[in-house]
């Protein structure tokens, strides 16, 4: 199971249980936001729109909060958003590479906030384009193994994809990913839907293209310290990580 995977999975279980769920909710309509202004308000004329809107869904945020961020998004409330999206790169312990993805309406604000809280949990800033060549840029399909008193097979998944562009599934524990180009995200999604199989989100990602091993409990807690404090900061959208952190350490770290 690949780094992108394993951070996938701990991020997942995070949010099943989260606290911060304040925050979780924040990043999720400023997604729907950034995609109906791009696309416009539109879900069926928008399918970023409309799987930003069903990852939402799926995490609960309330229907009245998900529609006055459409309205925001799309300029149908006479305001409107204005965000840049920055990519920070990032060295962590171990030589693990970060890329820190922050959606802001205040660069200086977010370049501040991301150098902090780097610096101040072990890690370095990476020179522009250092790190990013570590990753790919793909098409992610999350669908959870357990629907509605069925169980979902990766054989399952495979015969709904495989024509539509997916090009591998990994198994997450409590859920798979289907893992494809970038262009074919919502043909693999609209064949899943097509063959009754519900999906929890489908987006483009960053995915490492080699893995970093982390096979020690102590680097791998610094790793996801490090993770953990730059994710919480609000400007941050995602963090993608190469980390690659065995079964047996990651129950470690867990308990």
């Amino acid at each position: 199971m690949s780094g992108h995977s394993k951070w996938a999975t701990t991020k997942h279980k995070k949010a099943a249980i989260d606290a911060k769920r304040g925050k979780l909710f924040a990043k999720l309509i400023k997604t729907i936001e950034i995609a109906a202004k791009t696309g416009g308000p539109d879900p069926a004329g928008n399918p970023t729109l409309y799987d930003a809107i069903q990852k939402a869904k799926k995490q609960s945020v309330p229907n009245d909060n998900i529609d006055r961020a459409v309205k925001r998004g799309g300029g149908l409330d006479g305001g409107g958003v204005s965000y840049d999206t920055i990519m920070y790169e990032v060295y962590g312990p171990q030589g693990v590479a970060l890329l820190i993805e922050c959606l802001t309406d205040n660069r200086n604000r977010a370049a501040m906030e991301v150098r902090t809280a780097v610096t101040r949990n072990g890690g370095t800033m990476a020179d522009p384009g250092s790190v990013s060549r570590l990753f790919d840029r793909k098409g992610i399909v999350v669908v959870a193994k357990s629907q509605e008193g069925k169980e979902v097979s990766e054989d399952d998944l495979l015969e709904a994809t495989l024509d539509a562009g997916a090009e591998d599934v990994n198994d997450l524990g409590e859920s798979f990913e289907i893992v494809s180009d970038p262009s074919d995200v919502v043909a693999v999604r609209t064949a899943l839907q097509d063959a009754g199989i519900d999906y929890d989100s489908a987006e483009v990602q960053f995915v490492a293209s080699m893995d970093i091993p982390v096979a020690d409990a102590s680097a791998a807690e610094k790793v996801f310290k490090l993770i953990d404090a730059v994710d919480d900061l609000d400007d941050v959208q995602n963090v993608f990580s190469n980390a690659d952190v065995p079964d047996d350490v990651m129950e470690t770290v867990d308990a």
